[in-house]
């Protein structure tokens, strides 16, 4: 029972506290439930598909194939599949992370992981079609541009700055992960 309440002492406290602001002030009672439940609705439709699509990789794409176009030894092509695996993906953020653990699980290079979290973060197709409809396509193709020189950056910074001991222990948590 310690280890539940422990694994998920983040979700209590943040639920006492919704609790505690809902009674503190009941005038935005309303408006926090409705956005509330908005949310949970819009995680409802998202994760069940990402999770059936995860089930999908795990089962039909072998590891040795993952560590061939994503690994370690992949170079300029496993980055450039991380980007367009992420930039070709749907669903908000909080999506791509299990995504994230089943390409560790199959043997993903670091950078890749890096990669593809920031290319489903920054580079999704539908909104660069968006911009370029809205904004015109020199901004939403200069915007893409530097999103791309920008998660390069971001990921080789942190794969130098985090620490091997720290790599490895998120590899050995995604193979926890099912």
């Amino acid at each position: 029972m310690k280890p539940l309440l422990r694994r998920y002492a983040t979700v209590f406290i943040a639920a006492a506290a919704f609790i505690l602001f809902l009674l503190v002030l009941p005038v935005y009672q309303a408006k926090a439930l409705q956005t509330i439940t908005f949310q949970a609705e819009t995680m409802l439709l998202v994760i069940p598909p990402i999770f059936v699509l995860l089930g999908l990789l795990d089962v039909w794409v072998p590891r040795e194939q993952m560590m061939r176009f994503m690994g370690p030894d992949s170079g300029l092509k496993g980055g450039t599949l991380a980007f367009l695996l992420g930039s070709f993906a749907a669903g908000p953020l909080y999506g791509a992370f299990p995504v994230a653990a089943v390409l560790m699980k199959k043997g993903a290079s670091f950078i890749n992981i890096l990669i593809f979290i920031g290319a489903w973060s920054t580079t999704k197709i539908p909104m660069l079609l968006f911009e370029s409809s809205a904004l015109g396509p020199r901004f939403a193709l200069s915007r893409l541009a530097i999103d791309i020189v920008g998660i390069i950056l971001i990921a080789l910074a942190i794969k130098a700055l985090l620490p091997e001991k720290e790599v490895a222990r998120l590899y050995r948590q995604a193979e926890k992960f099912d």
